[in-house]
């Protein structure tokens, strides 16, 4: 087959689970069934790359916008490559989007060569109103984009079966069009290493209780929540914020003031990394971390918290979307309870009692070595039998061998 991926995301331009999965995805469809398959992938930016079997190439906006007075500059840019991208191909098999960042490409493309477009849902926006903040009205127009694409889909890919749950509810879609693939893991690089230098160079002490969390700064991560619990945490740790990315200035100054009122309140400390941490380095502090936490309070999957479990680390996470299906609670790691407000409000209906329960499963963990290395090696365990990346591309290629006919 001819298979042509379309993605915003893609190395070196990854700040999100949705282009760890399209890279590893990538280049695992390359490679299946001994490379076979013709794969092209376009994305956002300037990538030019070219392989026996497989291409990538990045696609710039339509023009120079800079000098016209747009209402909403960001998006309109996004949709001129989504032009460009259905304009550059002249032929392909099968067509995959990921993100309503290409959906308007993909249904072109899908009518312009009368071929099939199958669409992954990393994420559902009516299940994350939070991004009217960053997005404005266009956050209205990405709803309408995702919309559009379920509809015209050949074959839908959920991540999760919380996924797949969510969109029947909320998409008028058949079921039988939607299949549900997790996302995976590259069990190669991501193991459990000694490299306490690696930690000391970002000023963490390797003797300490270490508490980690890797995510950006944005509502969906409830990193807010988070620094909130750390004042209930009872135990002797340091907390370690690899976090960067900030979706707006506004969730940038709450965490900028709750980091400080953690500071000031407590003998814990708190090192906040705010740039982007290389591959390597994250794998170390994945494997010195007692305890990594993912207080999500919406999360389709969790690539991150694959990445902790296969460094065997254990994970106490919220229990929302699809985490639930990647940790198993009392066996790789402890699940929070969640209530949200409303299905359209993600926030948990008693922030307090949310915090101090992250807090009381954090001490759990801290204070339990037996328990950390029966969960840490039990996780490890379950990502290598069920989210390895070459799995996941077989069963993506049966989709689309599936919508071919």
């Amino acid at each position: 087959m001819d298979i042509l991926l379309l993605t915003k995301e893609f190395p070196p331009n990854i700040y999100g689970g949705a282009g760890v999965h399209v890279e590893h995805l990538a280049a695992e469809l390359a490679r299946c069934d001994s490379g076979r398959h013709r794969l092209e992938v376009l994305c956002f930016g300037d990538q030019r790359e070219a392989r026996a079997n497989a291409s990538v190439r990045g696609i710039g906006p339509f023009g120079d916008m800079t000098d016209m007075a747009l209402w909403h500059p960001a998006l309109l840019s996004d949709l001129s490559r989504n032009l460009v991208m259905a304009g550059t191909v002249q032929s392909a098999d099968i067509v995959h989007c990921h993100t309503w960042y290409t959906h308007l490409a993909g249904c072109l493309i899908k009518q312009l060569l009368q071929i099939p477009l199958v669409v992954t849902t990393h994420s559902l926006e009516p299940q994350r109103p939070w991004k009217q903040e960053q997005l404005g009205n266009g956050y209205f127009a990405a709803r309408w984009l995702e919309k559009m694409a379920l509809g015209n889909a050949d074959g839908i890919i959920a991540v999760s079966t919380a996924m797949k749950d969510a969109i029947l509810q909320l998409y008028d879609v058949p079921a039988e069009k939607v299949r549900v693939i997790y996302n995976g893991i590259d069990n190669d690089t991501f193991h459990k290493i000694d490299a306490p230098r690696i930690l000391e160079a970002y000023g963490v002490d390797p003797k300490r209780p270490m508490v980690l969390f890797v995510g950006r700064i944005t509502r969906q991560k409830g990193i807010v929540h988070l620094l909130h619990a750390l004042h209930h945490v009872k135990r002797d740790f340091q907390m370690v914020l690899c976090a960067g990315a900030a979706d707006t200035d506004q969730i940038a100054q709450e965490v900028e003031v709750a980091v400080a009122k953690v500071r000031a309140d407590t003998e814990n400390p708190v090192i906040w990394i705010r740039e982007m941490v290389p591959v390597d380095r994250l794998i170390a502090l994945y494997s010195h971390a007692d305890v990594f936490v993912c207080p999500s309070v919406y999360e389709p999957f969790g690539i991150i918290n694959l990445e902790a479990m296969a460094c065997q680390t254990p994970v106490v996470a919220s229990a929302v979307g699809g985490i639930p299906e990647v940790v198993v609670h009392e066996e790789t790691g402890l699940l929070v309870p969640f209530e949200a407000v409303s299905p359209s409000d993600a926030d948990p209906k008693d922030p307090q009692r949310f915090a101090r329960d992250l807090a009381a499963a954090i001490d759990a963990v801290i204070g339990s070595p037996d328990m950390r290395a029966r969960m840490g090696d039990a996780a490890r365990q379950r990502v290598d039998a069920h989210f390895s990346w070459r799995r996941i591309a077989r069963r993506t290629i049966s989709v689309y061998e599936e919508v071919k006919g």
